[in-house]
């Protein structure tokens, strides 16, 4: 397997982040107004869950939510701690890397609860 350049390699990662951005803006503007709409319909959180559960189109939704999380915030934690922390590439990589794998881990436990509780 050929390994990518470097500056093919940053357009990659900056390409996804900008489409997780995307796709972010759109799941927590539907988050938001869900949790609004539910929340004057007078319903609270054990109502909320109870109409959540099995539900597919709500484990889909938070599914799509977790995985940009989990693609976005890493990268951005990397450049961050490259530019403003001085880090190297090398660093940095493995530090997002973990991130990922906790914002996944984390991010699809909450989704199955909301799903499957």
């Amino acid at each position: 397997m050929a390994t990518v350049p470097w500056g093919r390699w940053q357009a990659r990662l900056w390409y996804w982040q900008r489409i997780s951005a995307m796709v972010l803006a759109v799941c927590v503007v539907v988050h938001l107004a869900t949790i609004v709409h539910a929340v004057r319909g007078g319903l609270g959180a054990g109502e909320i869950l109870a109409r959540t559960q099995g539900n597919w189109a709500f484990g889909l939704f938070y599914l799509v939510f977790v995985l940009a999380v989990a693609v976005h915030a890493p990268i951005g934690l990397a450049r961050i701690v490259e530019e403003w922390l001085g880090w190297p590439t090398r660093a940095s990589a493995p530090l997002a890397a973990v991130f990922a794998a906790l914002l996944l881990g984390l991010g699809l436990r909450a989704a199955w609860a909301v799903f499957a509780a």
